[in-house]
């Protein structure tokens, strides 16, 4: 039996049927990072565990084995659901899917958890939807070691200025405008919004979707992203992060 400093805080990122009552699970867990689990025995007529395991919802887990995939020995409520819906909902789907795609297993990211947390909370409270996407991309590339150089000049280390243009490279920042220069051009204004962790609007938005598009690109793999095919679905237009 697991004693309760064995549990620990946890998110299931993604869920799909194991066996003939079993689920396999991607879990996001304080102390934890992301893992492999079986909940054994949960699609079993009146188990409980199966409703529980559900994406955005809070959750005590405890589990055991050493193995690559785990088996979970405790499901328990941590809180209420958070109630995502319409296109908070997708974005919710599409920050799991950066988490699965960019996350190694049991590489814990305590901070990214805890700030993971905090933007499905702003969702499920119907926040500015293009703000919270881009900043919390700018967090997990900070996490992983990619952070973005968004306050100076890759060119001659120069502040960057809100009124300037600049050409942003991957492996060097914001460059002043030249021939050589290789990226998308964005203003001072969104780079210094987005180092500032400030609200995004109008032509902002744009820019920094943009951006951060690029940045992330080389780190998603040659696969679609599920959760812009599914916005493309049900609102037949543009993905969840080109809103």
């Amino acid at each position: 039996m697991s004693s309760r400093h064995d549990l620990f805080l946890a998110f299931v990122l993604h869920r799909r049927e194991y066996g003939n009552t079993s689920l396999l699970l991607e879990i996001l867990g304080a102390g934890q990072g992301r893992c492999a689990a079986i909940a054994k025995g949960a699609r079993r007529p009146r188990q409980t565990a199966s409703a529980l395991l559900q994406p955005f919802q809070p959750l005590w887990l405890a589990m055991t084995g050493r193995g690559e995939v785990r088996t979970l020995t405790v499901v328990e409520e941590a809180g209420a659901p958070l109630r995502l819906q319409g296109a908070s909902l997708l974005a919710g789907f599409y920050l799991n899917e950066l988490l699965l795609r960019m996350l190694a297993r049991h590489d814990p990211h305590d901070a990214l958890f805890v700030f993971y947390q905090s933007t499905l909370s702003h969702l499920a409270e119907a926040g500015d939807l293009e703000t919270l996407l881009r900043h919390f991309e700018c967090r997990l590339l900070a996490e992983l070691g990619y952070g973005l150089r968004l306050d100076r000049v890759a060119d001659d280390g120069a502040p960057v200025t809100a009124e300037s243009v600049y050409v942003y490279e991957r492996e060097r920042g914001p460059c002043r405008p030249s021939g050589s220069a290789r990226g998308p051009r964005v203003s001072g204004a969104t780079l210094l919004a987005l180092a500032h962790d400030e609200p995004l609007a109008g032509w902002l938005r744009r820019e920094a979707r943009t951006l951060l598009r690029y940045v992330l690109e080389p780190h998603l793999g040659d696969r679609p992203l599920k959760s812009r095919e599914l916005y493309r679905r049900w609102f037949a237009t543009e993905p969840i992060d080109e809103k």
